[in-house]
């Protein structure tokens, strides 16, 4: 009752909020709360400027912290905000006002039980930049000089001095009681959840309270600033030996759950079109290692950034990819990658079948639709494009397309796929912001096809049914030490089972066994004719 009462009042500023902005468009739509909705649409009388979108997101960063977070997140849902509310979401930056210096050193003091003139040489009071989750400050740090070659034992003898050298290092600090505005703000959204499913039970495909839950998911892991610097360490480890793409070093002797200290980088914004040119950037260099950097990080690892917005890449004196700000990460399974790219093959070839069918053995199309229908719809999405040079497709366009797709064939959308679209989405932004002229996707393309006959052209599909049936074989033991306990629990009756009973379950034993043995057999055939070719 109590959170129902909470709910409600913070409901009630959120409208008023929503309703000064003239951004209530997103509620009037999804139909949640018309009463409440139109009340507030009464008593405001202010016509503000601008799109639905951008109205919201205004209200939003006026809302704080954790609702630009949510904007942010909703910017990947096309299917439920609308084409151009995301679009517009997918603007809205962390723009809000710092927080004092005195409670920056503050948090720095609590974390380490000493003062910042003992972390570090100089610390800037004054922060960079101020984002919903936290703010950055300038500092440095003083360490031992390294020693010449030769020279390590220089200043070891008669008591000199250590020679010292200051490192340039950025400090992100978490805002003072951010953790207890998302509490509350996170029984809000599962109390919104939960009442808009009752009162649209159609949205239950729209999957609400599992968007929640990948928001609390997301936000717990950006408020735990370690959690961060291990996700910057990975990344840096999967770069180690492309230098076309640096990740800033992290001091872990200077970081800890709500400070985290890593190496400084400076560079031109990703999307400065003039900036770059200036410096005498080769645009069409900067796009492909960026389109390089962005498919490695997807297929071949599995790990991307999930905020690759221009705010957070920059390009170095030698035309190379800086990245900042590592706390939303995206994480893609091998098993989902291998669907992408089949995806990716029957789109190229025009098979629509077979793009329907991968759908269905992704488990992304419900065995209620038939095939055939749901190939025709695609056919009607992707035919358009079919032919097209790449330069000319607008990717984002064809995901709202196929977004769209969803709503008529009861698709559930997939939480682990909306980074890598909103990803997308961006990359592309920033690809036509530099020169209309190229796209990313085609700079990419080369990757791509070395990428497919690597993993899933003929040979590697023969590896993965290979690796598939040793799997198989290895289970073998297993299941035959499972049998044996179970024969001996029941002789010795400490399992009271009807005949029956005990009957259906030899049959369903010998079945396995029948069909283990056959996959045994089929190993071995597929081994002898490895072994041949």
């Amino acid at each position: 009752m109590l959170r129902t009462i909470r709910s409600l009042l913070r409901f009630q500023r959120i409208v008023r909020t929503l309703a000064r902005h003239d951004a209530l468009a997103p509620l009037e739509e999804t139909g949640i709360a018309p009463g409440a909705v139109w009340v507030a649409r009464r008593l405001s009388r202010r016509a503000a400027e601008g799109r639905p979108g951008q109205k919201l997101a205004r209200a939003l960063v006026e809302l704080g912290p954790s609702f630009i977070k949510l904007g942010q997140m909703l910017s990947t849902r096309a299917d439920l905000v609308g084409d151009q509310v995301a679009q517009d979401l997918a603007d809205l930056q962390d723009r809000l006002a710092p927080f004092d210096a005195a409670l920056a050193r503050q948090a720095i003091e609590e974390e380490f039980d000493k003062p910042p003139e003992a972390l570090f040489a100089k610390f800037d009071d004054v922060p960079v930049s101020a984002a919903s989750i936290a703010q950055v400050h300038l500092a440095t740090v003083r360490e031992p000089a390294a020693a010449p070659d030769g020279d390590g034992d220089s200043g070891a003898q008669g008591g000199a001095a250590e020679s010292l050298m200051e490192r340039p290092v950025a400090v992100k600090i978490l805002r003072p009681g951010i953790e207890k505005a998302f509490e509350r703000d996170l029984e809000f959204l599962y109390w919104v959840a939960e009442w808009a499913l009752r009162a649209q039970p159609k949205l239950q495909r729209f999957k609400p309270i599992d968007v929640v839950q990948v928001f609390e998911t997301t936000v717990r892991l950006e408020m735990d600033l370690r959690m961060e610097g291990a996700a910057a360490s990975e990344l840096a480890e999967n770069f180690a030996d492309d230098p076309t793409y640096t990740v800033p070093a992290i001091d872990w002797q200077r970081s800890s759950r709500r400070v985290l200290t890593m190496s400084r980088v400076s560079g031109i914004p990703m999307d400065d079109r003039d900036a770059l040119l200036t410096a005498g950037h080769d645009l069409q260099e900067v796009l492909t290692k960026a389109a390089a950097v962005f498919f490695n990080q997807v297929f071949r690892d599995g790990f991307f950034h999930g905020d690759q917005h221009p705010g957070n890449m920059f390009v170095n004196a030698d035309g190379n990819i800086l990245a900042v700000d590592f706390g939303i990460m995206g994480r893609l399974d091998w098993r989902t990658r291998r669907h992408l790219a089949d995806m990716l093959i029957a789109t190229l070839e025009g098979d629509y079948q077979r793009l329907a069918e991968v759908y269905m053995e992704a488990g992304y199309l419900p065995q209620r639709h038939a095939l055939d229908i749901f190939a025709q719809a695609l056919r009607s999405v992707c035919e358009p494009i079919a032919g097209r040079p790449l330069n000319e497709i607008s990717f984002a366009r064809l995901l709202a397309q196929l977004l769209r797709l969803t709503e008529s064939f009861d698709l559930p959308v997939q939480p682990q796929l909306l980074l890598l679209q909103k990803n997308m989405l961006m990359a592309e932004g920033v690809s036509r912001s530099l020169d209309p002229s190229l796209n990313i996707w085609t700079l990419a393309q080369p990757l791509i096809d070395a990428w497919m006959r690597e993993n899933r052209g003929p040979e590697a599909r023969l590896r993965e049914t290979v690796d598939d049936v040793l799997h198989t074989l290895q289970r073998l033991p297993t299941l035959a030490d499972n049998l044996d306990r179970a024969t001996e629990e029941l002789a010795a009756g400490r399992i009271g089972l009807h005949p029956d009973t005990l009957q259906r379950i030899s049959q369903r034993q010998a079945s396995g066994l029948a069909r283990w043995a056959l996959a045994a057999a089929l190993a071995a055939l597929v081994l002898a004719a490895v072994a041949a070719f």
